[in-house]
């Protein structure tokens, strides 16, 4: 226990002195806090090996970047959290130093009690507030899909996910979908591979070598005082990052 918890500062901290683009990376899983109950989550990501040219002029280089949010959520029902991003951050950046890149606001919407059912679902609504280097505009959002599958000791979730910026309608809409199989060890240890991709918009996907595509080894641990989540990323395609370490660190606050 002692050095995971060592190992999880060190993850958190050593970023700041040296984080690909993006405030988190995870599959959600369809598991919200009960009503009344809230939770605060620390995302961390640090590129060491990122895409040299920013996504769009003067916006953020991956490259060697530190990004993160603090994640707030709110069970409001059994079937509707409330979550804040605030701040979405980046740490460290080639161009632009440390930074506060906004924040986001998102509805969760799931099946009740996720873990007890075979099959589950659900649908999350974040809108974000964007500084200029961190998005090419302001106001962009996001509709995210969960389905999944309980099948004994194996968890099998897709997120089928839509990005926009509000340009070119339906047809503007970005497929960034994510992928997550795990087996759980016991009641505190799971590992598990995850793929994070982006085909690009609906209208014109990107050219297949363009798109990005990262898989993940992930390892979660749930503990008395913490749940942590790490994994290392490595992009298989010239549109991804070459390699990319996470660390989540979330913990109940009542």
């Amino acid at each position: 226990m002692r050095s995971c918890v060592v190992l999880a500062i060190v993850l958190v901290l050593v970023p700041l002195a040296i984080f690909a683009q993006t405030d988190e990376i995870q599959v959600y899983d369809g598991v919200i806090e009960a009503p009344g109950k809230a939770n605060v989550m620390v995302h961390s990501n640090f590129t060491p090996m990122g895409r040299k040219t920013p996504d769009f002029p003067g916006g953020i280089i991956p490259d060697d970047s530190v990004n993160g949010a603090v994640e707030w959520a709110y069970g409001v029902k059994p079937w509707f959290e409330q979550g804040l991003y605030l701040p979405v951050y980046t740490a460290y950046s080639k161009q632009h130093g440390g930074s506060i890149n906004g924040f986001k606001i998102r509805e969760l919407f799931v099946l009740p009690h996720a873990r007890q059912h075979k099959f589950f679902y659900g649908v999350n609504f974040e809108f974000s507030v964007n500084r200029s280097f961190w998005e090419s505009r302001t106001i962009t959002s996001e509709v995210r899909g969960i389905l999944g599958a309980h099948l004994r000791k194996w968890d099998l979730i897709y997120n089928p996910i839509f990005d926009t910026d509000y340009t070119g309608g339906v047809k503007g809409l970005e497929f960034v979908p994510a992928e997550r199989i795990a087996y759980n060890l016991n009641d505190h240890w799971a590992v598990a591979a995850e793929q994070y991709s982006d085909f690009g918009p609906l209208r014109d996907f990107y050219a297949a070598n363009n798109q990005f595509h990262e898989v993940w080894a992930v390892v979660d641990h749930h503990t008395k005082w913490v749940d942590i989540e790490t994994g290392v990323g490595v992009g298989v395609t010239d549109g991804a990052d070459k390699l990319t370490f996470k660390l989540m660190l979330s913990r109940d606050l009542n």
